[in-house]
């Protein structure tokens, strides 16, 4: 029987974090910037295979002082306290990833992003901003493990 999916949408993200290590990255975190210049966690990729990951670290670079998610906690998943392992890197690079279209109150994606390809000739102004989160949303991502100083 085929699986039945619903409407999925090809989108760009910035790289933010990743889980596994930056020569062989798992996971990525991805966010995109609000219209007060904040990046904001918008979804996680589904585990990436080896060829991409190999082919995503050679263009990622560390973290640095003040990058903009530091201090921030992220869950295993919806409803879990259990905190994701990260290790952030500089938010230059612009991936594209296919994503349902569902969204939660805040824009975050409400299932994992596909991992389709890393676009180096695009930069992360070049990626749609968020709207500004209200009161009610920021609450909400608190609520799911999701901390900033």
């Amino acid at each position: 029987m085929a699986e039945i999916q619903g409407p999925r949408d090809e989108r760009g993200a910035i790289v933010g974090a990743l889980t596994g290590s930056t020569a062989d990255p798992r996971t990525l975190l991805l966010g995109r910037y609000d219209d007060q210049d904040r990046l904001q966690y918008v979804g996680r990729t589904t585990n990436l295979a080896r060829t991409a990951g190999a082919a995503v670290a050679d263009l990622l670079a560390p973290g640095q002082h003040g990058h903009p998610w530091t201090g921030w906690s992220f869950s295993t998943g919806w409803g879990s306290q259990e905190k994701l392992v990260v290790t952030l890197v500089e938010p230059e690079l612009v991936v594209e990833v296919g994503v349902d279209v569902a969204r939660d109150a805040s824009g975050r994606w409400r299932h994992p992003a596909r991992w389709h390809h890393a676009r180096p000739d695009l930069s992360p102004a070049d990626i749609p901003r968020l709207t500004s989160l209200t009161a009610e949303q920021r609450a909400t991502l608190t609520e799911l493990g999701m901390e900033w100083t």
